[in-house]
């Protein structure tokens, strides 16, 4: 059985078709920096749950491409996406601040007496 694709990666396809519904599965596994078969699982079911619709076009010459746009449903579901992977990263910033102040505390902490903190630096 696959692996489910995360929300992320979702998130990120369809943040990336909006931009440029051209965009070829292969640019956009480029692009995000994930297999070529993540992209084709995952516009896969975005397709069969109505969430993004393909086209075609001619790219050149007598060479069909695809376009993938983004239903209505699509951009209410990437909206809520959107709002999950902002709370994801929000919480990832608070997260990497505390650590970098706990950091700098323990560097402090550990300099005095051996010099002025700008000696470490």
């Amino acid at each position: 059985m696959a692996k489910p694709v995360s929300e992320d990666i979702r998130f990120r396809v369809m943040r990336e078709l909006e931009a440029d519904p051209k965009l070829s599965q292969r640019d956009l596994a480029k692009s995000l920096g994930i297999s070529l078969g993540v992209v084709n699982y995952c516009l896969k079911g975005l397709i069969e749950k109505g969430q993004v619709k393909v086209g075609n076009f001619r790219a050149s010459g007598n060479k069909l491409r695809y376009t993938y746009v983004l239903t209505p449903r699509g951009v209410l579901t990437k909206a809520k996406l959107t709002k999950a992977f902002l709370k994801r990263r929000i919480a990832e910033h608070e997260a990497l601040v505390a650590e970098i102040e706990a950091l700098q505390q323990e560097i402090n902490s550990e300099v005095i007496g051996q010099g002025t903190p700008e000696d470490v630096r």
